[in-house]
């Protein structure tokens, strides 16, 4: 039998089944809009709120840059200056600490403050990093008679940086001008002014507890170092004991042209140090306040008292046993924070010292103490290695809100 009078009832069956497709992709479409209608016309409830992390979450690890006295200026050592900060640039850090002294201006009582050096700023410590944190050095403030040098260009400079979480005027215990506090990553970092010197606790203390309880990592940093053998100024009942009292994890500072890391330090009495100390530079968050002095970015060597022969200056036996390591070297830190760790490198930057150029790394190259003192890369290559490393752990930590818990019933 032929199959031709079939074809015109197969046509139109599959016309009808296209036409019942497209009626209920339509019915579909009207049921939907009509829900989604209804639904944004009703008062939205919520139910409970959602527990999360910190805008970094628990698993992130955030490096943050540390470098002291990068001296743009000519009483700095350019070639120093910029090979720090290329090396600092190579590892990728999210952030960058300055611990101050930017610009050393080569006349007494400078007038001004020359554009050449807040370009050279902007190019070198601040496009490179998307957040930034400047501590103010003595350097950088205006010039009076005890500091005549000082380059007066902070009001220039403090702009560059990201700011603070909590300004002066919206805290009901203000910091002063220059003072403050940020949140990065599992960190909170804490910046203190030198000029004059307050005790911070009123402002900071208040921060410190309430980063403790979102399970935050404390931070400090300011210019000039509690404790140091660098140029040593008795500080262990004031500065020293108001630091440690805030009970932060680490302290960093700068002021002195060198490297010197001290083991962690507890609760002091009187004069004396309680010390926790580890060869392998591993520690807990327990065991103390770990303080750090870098100020390697760029400014000349200037020897330890002792290398002196400065009896007045130099340290006494209890805070050289609190020392750790220490040596004079241009060289930058990098800090990776994670929830639970704080790692530190401290990478060394050495640089060929070329026989034609009037630049010298070493303050008062032509002094006689220099012939007994060797620098950190006396004999070693050019280029940036790994001096040493340290790390903090500490206990668990917990997830914390950003939306506040509701009022009870």
């Amino acid at each position: 039998m032929s199959l031709c009078p079939l074809l015109p009832g197969v046509a139109r069956l599959e016309n009808l089944m296209k036409w019942f497709t497209l009626k209920i992709i339509f019915l579909l479409t009207l049921a939907l809009f009509v829900n989604y209608s209804l639904s944004e016309g009703t008062e939205r409830k919520t139910t409970g709120i959602r527990k999360i992390m910190a805008p970094f979450p628990q698993s992130t690890t955030t490096r943050i840059a540390i470098v002291g006295d990068t001296g743009v200026g000519e009483r700095a050592y350019a070639p120093g200056f910029s090979a720090v900060q290329k090396a600092m640039r190579d590892t990728l850090p999210d952030a960058l600490l300055h611990l101050g002294d930017f610009v050393y201006q080569p006349e007494p009582f400078p007038d001004s403050c020359p554009d050449r050096y807040i370009e050279e700023i902007k190019k070198t410590l601040v496009a490179p990093y998307p957040l930034r944190l400047f501590v103010a050095g003595d350097n950088d403030l205006p010039a009076h008679k005890n500091k005549p040098k000082a380059s007066g260009c902070w009001d220039k400079i403090d702009p560059l940086d990201s700011g603070f979480d909590i300004s002066a005027e919206s805290s009901p215990k203000a910091a002063r001008a220059f003072e403050g506090t940020r949140v990065v990553g599992n960190a909170l970092i804490g910046i203190i002014h030198n000029y004059p010197w307050q005790d911070p606790t009123k402002w900071l203390k208040p921060r410190i507890d309430d980063a403790r309880k979102k399970g935050l990592w404390v931070i400090l940093a300011v210019h000039e170092p509690a404790l140091t053998t660098s140029w040593y100024l008795d500080k262990r009942n004031t500065v020293l004991k108001q630091l440690n009292a805030l009970k932060p994890d680490l302290v960093f500072a700068g002021n002195q042209h060198s490297y010197e890391r001290f083991h962690p330090i507890g609760q002091a009495e009187e004069d004396a140090l309680k010390i926790t100390k580890s060869e392998s530079g591993k520690y807990q968050s327990s065991d103390g306040v770990m303080h750090i002095v870098s100020g390697g970015g760029g400014a000349t060597f200037k020897p330890f008292a002792d290398m002196q022969n400065n009896e007045e200056h130099t340290a006494p036996k209890e805070v050289f046993d609190a020392l750790a390591k220490r040596a004079l070297m241009h060289h930058f830190i990098t800090l990776d924070i994670s929830k639970d760790l704080l790692q530190g490198t401290v990478w060394r930057v050495c640089v060929t010292d070329d026989p034609d150029d009037q630049q010298y790394p070493r303050w008062r190259a032509r002094k006689k103490f220099w012939d007994n003192i060797t620098l950190e890369c006396d004999g070693k290559p050019e280029g940036t290695t790994i001096y040493e490393e340290f790390e903090i752990k500490g206990k668990t930590r917990k997830p914390y809100s950003v939306i506040p818990e509701p009022p009870p019933l």
